[in-house]
């Protein structure tokens, strides 16, 4: 490739969630392969420390890793949601982005969320600390936030809390869950190419 190629790819990094990983959810494979067809590039970091995922070590690799320019694109997943939140908000605010994605993203988790006391222990931080919407949405004019009628981990109302605070576009799917056996979201391709 190029010297000047590099400078015009579109790069899309996808944050994935809470005890996930760069493979684990069948969707991610399907939007790396459509991706290809559309000449983005797909970057899926490995998230520190997974199962026991900490705001700042979060935050860290997203500063080392998210090189922002117009062409650059942000997808999280879950508590992957929560973290490019939490990113924008501590953005200088001439810094944009092109359109941000959020799937089964959340401000409050449902009780089934949790199996033990230490997950409710470790996501305390994450939904106690927190979040300056306007900050976020000053870093770009297209969100898109996907839920599903049945997630047994965010309760629906927070879609009018994305679409409140945020300006998102909320499209609620049927019976998937928290989106962790779902093979593609063609939703997200309808924005992506708008």
């Amino acid at each position: 490739m190029h010297e000047e190629e590099v400078g015009e790819m579109k790069i899309i990094y996808l944050i994935h969630g809470w005890g996930e990983s760069p493979k684990s959810e069948a969707w991610f494979k399907w939007l790396n392969e459509e991706s290809k067809k559309r000449n983005y590039k797909l970057i899926i970091p490995e998230m520190p420390n997974t199962n026991n995922p900490k705001i700042d070590e979060w935050l860290n690799k997203l500063n080392n890793i998210i090189k922002p320019n117009e062409d650059t694109y942000l997808i999280g997943h879950s508590i992957g949601c929560r973290t490019i939140m939490r990113y924008l908000e501590k953005l200088p605010k001439e810094i944009k982005f092109r359109w941000i994605i959020f799937v089964a993203g959340w401000f409050n988790l449902l009780e089934s969320a949790y199996e033990d006391n230490q997950e409710k222990y470790i996501a305390k931080p994450w939904l106690e600390i927190p979040i300056n919407a306007e900050k976020v949405k000053q870093h770009t004019d297209k969100v898109l936030a996907i839920f599903s009628d049945n997630d047994p981990c965010v309760p629906l109302s927070d879609s009018k809390i994305f679409r409140e605070k945020l300006g998102a576009k909320v499209i609620i799917k049927k019976n998937e869950e928290h989106f962790n056996d779902t093979i593609k979201i063609k939703e997200m391709l309808n924005f992506i190419e708008r």
